[in-house]
Parts: structure tokens; C-alpha cells; sequence
């Protein structure tokens, strides 16, 4: 059976384990606010804000607070094997590992963390279906948005740019100088990363917008159109139906057809 712990805690600066700690449950730790230490494996590491600890079972381990600090901690035991499947894919070989979140993704992972503490104090008819689900979902995401590096996470950055402003036009140069790098590394860093070109990405993140907009509001086409960076509905539509087959009035149809 899953048995799960899980809670915000907050310390002052002058905070630490009183001594190295090791548990039976698989633990998620993500550092919400402030700046520490986390120590294991015969080394520290200094860990911020949307840093996110993974710690298998009965790895010694200790955090030590540097700042005023929040952790979002979650004690897991009992998974079944495709789920702590998942968590040892991102440990691998039975050591702890911090990832990285962007700032955008690290605010989305908060809020699913938040909702999922909601959902954990409610009276559920299924709850150890519920917490299952919930657990697997954060570890997914956490398996689709993390970064092992700074560079890596300099890359993210600039996705994260691209997703918040799809409305604009994307400039290599002022993409590159944000990461840091010249225009041939980024190309080449971010091609590492997304498995696309900026260019690629930043239509992938349009489309998206485009069909969030379409299925979850009542917005006319001219105004969606902007608010995905066309100033005319005749080429936002020509564009929607080079890039997923059909025109965007006739896709927002089907899916009222299909969710009706």
C-alpha cells in the first residue's frame, strides 16, 4: 500500500538537520524560497530557490538553511514498479540529484505541488488511486521540464521567453546574448535541449496557444490571431492549417463536437 508524507515547511536562516538523516520513502524536496546546503555522499552542494532534490530510499542525506527558507517536501513508500520506475530514471544509480526548473516551470510545479496538498486533505471515494495518479504526475513533469546544469537551465530560460511572448517576433541574436553565448552555440545548445530550432520551437509554442485558446474561451479568430502574433485572421488561418491539417474555425468545431 502508498504511504505518503507530504507538507510546506519553513525555517529561519540559522536552521540544519541535526544530523545526517536516511528513510525508507523515496523523498521530493523542492526548494520554494531562500538558499541552503544539502549534504550526502560525502559532499555539499549549495541548492536555491527551484532547485528540486531527489533522494532515493535510505540515502543519507541533510539540508542546512543559508537564508530564510521554504521546502516543498514530498515522503513517498509502497509505489508501484512503473512509478518508482520513473523516479529511478531520474536519480539513476541510487544517488541524490538536483534538477533544475526554470522560473516558469518551477511556478507550474509549485501550483500542481499546492493543488496536490489540497487533494491530499480532501475526503476522496478513491484515495490511493488519486494519490498514485498525483504522485506519477509530478514526477513526469518533473521528467519533462528539469535541467541538470546551468547551461542547460540558460536555454530553458530563453524557452521560457519564447512561450510568454509567442505574440513577437524571435531574434537569434537577442536570444543567444539572454543564454549567453554566440548565435552558432545557442543554435546548437538549443537544438540540445528541444530537439528543434528557436524558430521551430516558437511555432510549436504558438500552436499550442492557438488551440488552448480556441478550446478554452469564446475569443473571435481576430483576436486569438493577435494574441498569437498575426496581425491578419486570413494568414493566422492559412498558417493554423499548414500546421495541423484544418482551418481554426473548423478545428474549434470538432472539439465542441466532440466535448459535447
Amino acid at each position: 500500500m502508498i504511504e505518503i508524507k507530504s507538507f510546506i515547511g519553513a525555517h529561519d536562516e540559522r536552521w540544519e538537520d541535526e544530523c545526517m538523516r536516511r528513510h525508507q520513502e523515496l523523498e521530493i524536496t523542492m526548494i520554494m524560497e531562500g538558499s541552503g546546503r544539502f549534504r550526502t555522499h560525502g559532499r555539499e552542494v549549495s541548492v536555491e530557490s527551484g532547485n528540486v532534490v531527489l533522494i532515493p530510499s535510505n540515502v543519507s542525506h541533510s539540508f542546512h538553511a543559508s537564508t530564510p527558507i521554504r521546502f516543498g517536501v514530498l515522503l513517498v513508500d509502497g509505489l508501484p514498479t512503473e512509478v518508482r520506475e520513473l523516479f529511478n530514471g531520474l536519480t539513476k544509480g541510487g544517488l541524490a540529484r538536483i534538477i533544475v526548473l526554470s522560473r516558469l516551470d518551477r511556478d507550474r510545479y509549485e501550483r500542481l505541488f499546492r493543488e496536490w496538498l489540497r487533494i491530499r486533505s480532501s475526503l476522496l471515494k478513491e484515495p490511493m488511486r488519486n494519490y498514485m495518479v498525483w504522485v506519477e504526475v509530478l514526477l513526469l513533469f518533473l521528467n519533462e521540464h528539469s535541467h541538470s546544469d546551468q547551461q542547460a537551465l540558460s536555454i530553458s530560460l530563453v524557452g521560457d521567453y519564447i512561450r510568454q511572448h509567442v505574440q513577437e517576433p524571435i531574434h537569434i541574436f537577442t536570444l543567444a546574448k539572454m543564454a549567453g553565448l554566440s548565435e552558432d552555440g545557442f543554435r546548437k545548445q538549443f537544438y540540445k535541449i528541444y530537439g528543434m530550432s528557436p524558430k521551430q520551437y516558437q511555432q510549436q509554442c504558438r500552436l499550442a496557444e492557438a488551440k488552448w485558446l480556441l478550446s478554452s474561451s469564446d475569443k473571435d479568430l481576430q483576436t486569438i490571431a493577435s494574441l498569437v502574433g498575426f496581425s491578419q485572421l486570413h494568414s493566422f488561418s492559412l498558417w493554423f492549417k499548414k500546421q495541423d491539417g484544418c482551418p481554426p474555425s473548423e478545428w474549434r468545431k470538432q472539439q465542441r463536437l466532440y466535448h459535447h
